[in-house]
């Protein structure tokens, strides 16, 4: 099957003054086309390939970037209504379009003008599509990737064991360690690349996830790559990412969000199709849940001044939720969620990356203490 829409190709920018015009444009998208493939789009790299390109068509994919640049510059409270819409449709989708969004922030903070100029301008339509691989940052211990100073740029050496859209993206942002425990964060290709002096970069073969298999998620080894400094996106101070995990806690929260609705979505038709008054029951109840959870998620967004550990409850609370959630679904859906494609197994599968995404040891701590005392 090939992914379609009624949608006339863009040739143009779009400018969408009205920020809930352009969610209802990305809503309609969605459900129009994207639905009719999620479950296969999970497991079908090329159907998700097509379901990206529509996104692009619409100038969806860099929605924080300024106008200037480009970009919708869509205000915080959008950005996270729409983080909440696109995994209520396809996991797989919201997880892969995040990766480029992300790149296209980073680079629009970046003080590299020459590196915005040939970016920035093609990424809200996707003629230039940039992932991220810099996660290894967080970890503790010798650094999985150090960058090595030298005269008109760095060497980059190590290996990077997460880096998702490998096939769908041109290039990355890696983050590497300097030896005084700043990071910097640089593009590099995502392909395999000879450099003079022996400088290459290679990539695995995708990782066989038991969900959103499709994004080909990959680890990178980098080898004597040499990056000039023309191609640096910033240098962040020691612990730089820690601090920026704390201060965003609350964000990841917003998939396991979209993720809970999906699954409230197979409950309610399914409840209804059945005539379960019990199931319409747990409908409603986890429906106000949710509706409580994601009002205070988005009025603890800035400029609200709550304090970490507060938004860290959210953003689990926002987790049990998706678990609850995709749960109910499939215990609704019967011994018919126990086949591969069927939306409710899909969405189970969505709550499982959702929970982990973006995991710190404090959300996993507080996780897990939420389970334990609900």
């Amino acid at each position: 099957m090939s992914l379609t829409t009624n949608h006339q190709g863009i040739d143009r920018k779009i400018d969408y003054d009205d920020q809930q015009a352009l969610l209802n444009l990305a809503q309609a998208y969605l459900q129009e086309s994207v639905v009719p493939l999620a479950s296969q789009m999970d497991s079908d790299p090329d159907l998700l390939r097509e379901a990206l390109k529509g996104m692009g068509d619409r100038f969806l994919l860099a929605l924080r970037v300024p106008k200037i640049w480009g970009g919708q510059e869509v205000d915080e409270h959008a950005y996270r209504r729409f983080q909440q819409l696109v995994p209520r449709y396809s996991g797989a989708l919201a997880f892969l379009q995040t990766q480029h969004q992300s790149a296209a922030d980073m680079l629009a903070t970046s003080q590299n003008e020459s590196l915005k100029r040939q970016y920035l301008p093609y990424m809200s339509n996707g003629q230039k599509l940039v992932g991220v691989g810099f996660s290894q940052l967080r970890r503790q211990g010798d650094p999985p990737v150090i960058a090595i100073p030298l005269e008109s740029g760095y060497q980059l050496s190590g290996n990077v064991p997460w880096i998702t859209g490998f096939g769908f993206f041109q290039d990355f942002i890696v983050g590497a360690a300097l030896p005084e425990g700043q990071a910097i964060y640089g593009v590099v290709p995502f392909v395999e690349t000879v450099q003079d002096a022996r400088g290459t970069i290679t990539f695995s073969e995708p990782m066989q996830l038991g969900a959103m298999a499709s994004t080909n998620t990959v680890t990178a080894t980098l080898t004597h790559w040499f990056l000039p400094e023309e191609r640096v996106v910033f240098v962040k101070s020691p612990g730089a990412i820690h601090e920026n995990d704390k201060k965003n806690v609350l964000h990841h929260g917003f998939f396991a969000l979209g993720c809970a609705t999906a699954g409230l979505d197979i409950l309610e038709v399914t409840a209804k199709t059945k005539q379960l008054p019990f199931a319409i029951a747990a409908f409603e109840s986890l429906q106000a849940e949710l509706t409580r959870c994601q009002m205070a998620m988005m009025q603890a967004l800035p400029p609200s001044t709550q304090s970490w550990e507060e938004r860290l409850q959210l953003r689990t609370w926002a987790i049990n939720l998706a678990q609850r959630c995709a749960t109910g679904a499939v215990t609704v859906s019967g011994g018919a969620a126990n086949y591969k494609n069927h939306a409710a197994q899909r969405v189970y599968r969505e709550a499982l990356v959702f929970t982990v995404a973006g995991q710190t040891t404090a959300v996993m701590e507080a996780t897990l203490a939420r389970l334990l005392h609900p």
